[in-house]
């Protein structure tokens, strides 16, 4: 006997629906799963065959053939054991296709029957949903993912005879509704608050380009010595970030439901990501791959940040291979069998000293320079980092060292809060909004070339401005556009549409490694 059920697997980060075609027939017993399994697929078998023992059913006492078609995509994973079995029960003949109410089954089977959960989930029911169909039996684990996707009728099961309605608990197959979660941009997932720059004294430079690297997600580097407090800041700037849109979210939590780190009853998520990578990360660990390609950190910080601490200690080759998706806002991974492309819109947060010992054109209270480098070993930490990268960081502010003295008893005054800056970054996005609403852009950030050139006047001298500054630094063509892409976002927070001297010269202020390279790098003089 023959029959069909559908299932669903994921490729890259998108789901794919699969034909589970059984046929059950005559001859010596033993099984034959084809179209392209790989060794999990293969090894359903075993699982599947007990799990229907284990759950009072007769396995075919014959040649059972099962095919997973398209045949050309390669199949991984255990998300296809829920379908194998019932696809074997209904063309033996002890299930009949009247007692189903599903049209798509998803799960991996123990040895009792029992289903857990998989990833990549959510991918799987936006395809389901988009192929038009109405329900889906899935892990009890995996429901609260499912439903995130709106219009499906979702159906948790716990064990293999869940697939029944019959042996199912009442109310077991509810509806799936949107889930929102209640957390409050300033919280985590599970409503832990989020460190606030209220935390942080002085440094108010430092938080002015924070605020602006988030109003228009630009990417930023900070530049200072050891405890100055670039970390802290870094670890803060999430707090500023408004929170996901619901597309925005859907697309994140696919990443992570691909990945495996979707946390059951988290809702739909608001926080944007903060990924933090040590500098040991692999190439294939930052940008993703694998024989089967799974995301990098540069994808699960879709939509979010990417924060690079110690950007120098990276290896190079790590480093310049950011240069595509910080270009290009995605990553494409080839394989022999398949091409994946990955989504990678974040917003690159770096930090660095200026230095190896990190005290460069610091003095000590005797007015003797600390730092112990020599120009030859300066030279070779500027090295680590290719001219290209940096130049697609928006932002470079320096960091000075802490002033104890200063921001030490009666003399602290208020600290900046992070509400206080979020409120500013939001009101400066809703003008993004609102002046690109027609065009897919969203964030100043992405502009360029005619959009750019429409979107951002100059006044004449603020024009004027920026063409000297730009022979006097020698910039490229992409630091001209990135400095007047940050020029929009600062006039944006001022509330101003036409940009002005004052909006161009602050931008250019944050090209700190073009304005100050010996200071910083050298180049034989110190």
């Amino acid at each position: 006997m023959y029959a069909k059920v559908l299932c669903a697997a994921v490729c890259g980060i998108d789901g794919q629906i699969i034909e589970v075609e059984t046929d059950v027939s005559g001859g010596l017993p033993q099984v034959n799963i084809v179209g392209l399994p790989d060794s999990a697929v293969r090894e359903s078998t075993d699982r599947v065959r007990s799990a229907i023992r284990n759950c009072g059913h007769a396995f075919p006492q014959g040649r059972v053939t099962v095919n997973l078609a398209p045949a050309d995509l390669r199949k991984e994973g255990s998300s296809f054991d829920l379908a194998i079995a019932v696809g074997i029960l209904l063309a033996g003949g002890q299930w009949s296709a009247g007692q189903l109410d599903a049209d798509l089954y998803i799960g991996e089977l123990a040895l009792d029957g029992s289903v857990r959960p998989v990833p990549g989930v959510l991918s799987m029911m936006l395809a389901a949903r988009e192929r038009g169909l109405a329900s889906a039996a899935v892990p009890a684990g995996n429901a609260d993912e499912a439903r995130l996707v709106s219009g499906m009728r979702i159906i948790p099961v716990r064990h293999l005879k869940d697939v029944l309605p019959e042996h199912r608990v009442p109310g077991a197959s509810a509806g799936s509704e949107l889930a929102q979660d209640a957390v409050l941009p300033n919280a985590d997932e599970r409503g832990h608050p989020v460190p606030d720059f209220a935390d942080v004294l002085g440094q108010e430079h430092a938080k002015r380009a924070l605020t602006i690297a988030a109003a228009g997600m630009h990417n930023i580097l900070l530049i200072g010595p050891p405890g100055s407090g670039k970390t802290m800041l870094m670890k803060r700037l999430p707090s500023i970030l408004p929170p996901l849109t619901e597309r925005e979210a859907l697309e994140v939590m696919r990443i992570y439901s691909v990945s495996g780190l979707y946390e059951p009853g988290s809702g739909l998520w608001t926080r944007r990501p903060f990924r933090s990578p040590h500098h040991t990360v692999s190439y294939a660990g930052l940008l993703g791959g694998g024989s089967v390609p799974k995301p990098g950190e540069v994808s699960l910080a879709h939509r979010g940040v990417l924060f690079l601490d110690e950007l120098p200690e990276f290896s190079r080759y790590v480093l310049d291979a950011l240069r595509q998706p910080l270009e290009d806002r995605v990553v494409t991974i080839a394989r022999a069998r398949m091409t994946v492309r990955f989504p990678t819109h974040f917003l690159l947060a770096a930090a660095m000293n200026p230095c190896p010992c990190g005290f460069g054109g610091i003095a000590s209270s005797g007015g003797v320079s600390r730092c112990t480098c020599t120009p030859m070993m300066v030279e070779r930490y500027r090295r680590k980092l290719s001219g290209p990268l940096l130049d697609r960081i928006d932002l470079q502010a320096e960091v000075p060292a802490v002033d104890v003295e200063k921001w030490s008893g009666d003399r602290i005054r208020a600290p900046l809060t992070s509400a206080t800056m979020r409120e500013q970054v939001i009101r400066a996005q809703h003008i993004q909004r609102e002046r690109y609403a027609k065009t897919g852009i969203l964030f100043n950030g992405e502009l360029s070339g005619s959009e750019l050139a429409r979107h951002a006047p100059l006044t004449k001298e603020a024009a004027d401005l920026l063409k000297s500054a730009f022979r006097h630094l020698a910039l490229s063509a992409r630091a001209w556009e990135r400095v007047l892409k940050m020029a929009r976002t600062i006039a944006d927070l001022e509330g101003s549409d036409p940009i002005d001297t004052r909006h161009a010269a602050e931008a250019v202020q944050y090209r700190v490694l073009d304005r100050a390279k010996r200071e910083f790098f050298g180049t034989g003089e110190r």
